[in-house]
């Protein structure tokens, strides 16, 4: 029996169409959804505090931030920043690389995070180091609130200590922030305890107090950032050496100041 034109052509746009209806669920199908996000940003800054000290001179930096994270909740990242060392007596050489992985893990509301954290300065070797690092973060409220620790073990970055004898350093801190409803504000705060071979003069304290606004993916941040290492403990350490020029010059990189930057999410 031949068959018709019409008959054939029904046939073929039938066949057509259960194959189009057919294809999204091949599509899915050969293309689970993936088990890895990756996020990262970059940044502008004013100047680069770590932990309150000065990194780059109290001059402007560019950051750039990697994120590959997988499901299960482990992940690693690396995060960078230039750094102009010019007469400051903090000089990291130019550059700084951090490389850390770790776990993280939300159980009843509270999140757990830790890992291996390391510090990587191309141009001044002498001062790379590791920590060990842990965290632990809820809701208050409409508030987010975080305690952690960063523990530095024995290593070669303690032969050049400043003025402390100790061969591990453990850093403490806590932090708290919040949106204000119905804008795009977030509060934040930060308190921080350095004790061990990291004293700067002596064991210090750092603090950072700020807001960030944020549209799209941009976030502009304001932020007091600080110490509560004064001009006499510098001067009577081995930093200050009893000279006012010199201690004039330790003070200046942990003094608050002011820092404002703009980061771009993806």
């Amino acid at each position: 029996m031949r068959t018709s034109i019409k008959a054939l052509a029904a046939s073929t746009v039938l066949a057509v169409s259960v194959f189009a209806a057919a294809a999204p669920a091949l599509a899915d199908e050969a293309a689970p959804p993936s088990d890895f996000t990756v996020t990262g940003s970059v940044a502008i800054a004013s100047q680069y505090r770590f932990r309150g000290v000065a990194q780059s001179d109290n001059k402007p930096v560019v950051q750039g931030a990697l994120t590959i994270a997988h499901s299960s909740g482990f992940y690693v990242s690396t995060w960078a920043s230039s750094a102009s060392a010019g007469s400051s007596p903090v000089n990291i050489g130019g550059t700084e690389i951090d490389v850390y992985g770790g776990y993280t893990k939300t159980l009843s509301g509270i999140t757990l995070d830790g890992g291996l954290y390391g510090y990587i300065y191309p141009g001044a070797t002498l001062g790379n180091y590791y920590e060990i690092y842990g965290s632990v973060a809820t809701t208050v409220g409409p508030a987010t609130a975080k305690v952690g620790a960063n523990y530095a073990p024995a290593q070669k970055v303690f032969n050049i200590n400043w003025t402390s004898s100790s061969r591990e350093n453990l850093y403490i801190y806590g932090e708290l922030s919040g949106s204000i409803p119905s804008t795009p504000i977030l509060l934040h705060g930060h308190i921080g305890h350095t004790g061990g071979g990291f004293d700067y003069p002596k064991q210090y304290i750092d603090y950072t107090v700020g807001a960030t606004v944020k549209w799209k993916n941009l976030a502009l941040d304001a932020s007091l950032v600080g110490t509560n290492a004064t001009r006499t403990k510098f001067f009577n350490s081995n930093l200050g050496a009893g000279s006012a020029e010199t201690t004039n010059a330790y003070y200046r990189t942990g003094k608050p100041v002011g820092v404002v930057s703009l980061t771009a999410s993806f």
